[in-house]
């Protein structure tokens, strides 16, 4: 496995947007249960914050840690005990969490949606074979689920916010809905949105970093930058480094996993 970084350039057009001066943040997209990439991005983040710290260090995980690739439990267990020097870490939810913490709420009709696009994966990196799921009830498959997600990793997912904004940048795991306050985006929006908010080029105030929707790169336009960079499948997980008015790009490449051939994309 292999590491690297490349320098992100501005758009001409793209409205000027930075944090505060001595400040770096690392903003990590879409994980998707692969801990062997996000332990490669971590060590890439460590060695910079040793060998070259800024005055303070923020990490956001823009959400979707588990399901589709293999290891859910070992990268939410990453996160949960991770201790940075220096750093304060802020995790986000994405719509694989809140899709989990429904069935773990008593939504025992939506277990069959959360497994079909990625909950059996989570549920296999925990030591359940879901092939004996495929012809039991409903209830009885949320009655599992239920049993097998330890009470510390569902608290930890409970704890997770929706957005965060650090100078002009706010990091949200979907996007927001355009013209709306930020003050009263939805919860639904901010999790699951996508071609209102990917199609929109009005300017928000703010240039807004964000997950959920894979693109084969760092895609950025006028008012927004979206890193999910389909770590499960294409074995490059992204980071977004910013400083002051610079932003540059870390990415660890692994071994490509196959597609699940879901359709629910990210």
């Amino acid at each position: 496995m292999t590491m690297g970084f490349a320098q992100f350039l501005r758009r001409p057009n793209n409205r000027l947007a930075q944090v505060s001066r001595g400040t770096r943040v690392y903003a990590i997209g879409d994980i998707h249960g692969r801990d062997d990439l996000l332990d490669e991005l971590l060590e890439q983040i460590e060695g910079e914050i040793r060998d070259q710290p800024a005055r303070s260090h923020v990490l956001v995980i823009l959400g979707d840690l588990i399901d589709r690739g293999p290891g859910s439990n070992q990268v939410v267990e990453r996160l949960r005990t991770l201790r940075l020097p220096s750093t304060k870490t802020i995790m986000l939810a994405g719509n694989h969490e809140e899709a989990l913490l429904r069935v773990l709420d008593g939504e025992d009709a939506f277990v069959t949606d959360w497994l079909r696009f990625g909950g059996k994966e989570c549920l296999a990196s925990y030591g359940v074979n879901p092939a004996k799921l495929a012809t039991v009830r409903a209830s009885d498959a949320a009655r599992v689920v239920r049993r097998t997600i330890p009470a510390e990793h569902a608290a930890f997912l409970r704890s997770f916010g929706d957005t965060v904004q650090i100078g002009g940048y706010l990091f949200v795991h979907a996007g927001i809905r355009p013209g709306v306050p930020l003050a009263r985006q939805s919860q639904s929006d901010l999790r699951w949105i996508r071609r209102a908010f990917l199609d929109d080029e009005r300017d928000h105030g703010f240039v807004v970093v964000h997950g959920h929707t894979i693109s084969n790169g760092i895609d950025e336009t006028i008012n927004r930058i979206g890193i999910d960079t389909g770590a499960y499948r294409s074995g490059i997980l992204t980071a977004l480094v910013l400083e002051d008015d610079r932003r540059r790009v870390l990415q660890t490449r692994g071994d490509n996993s196959p597609r699940d051939g879901l359709a629910e994309p990210s």
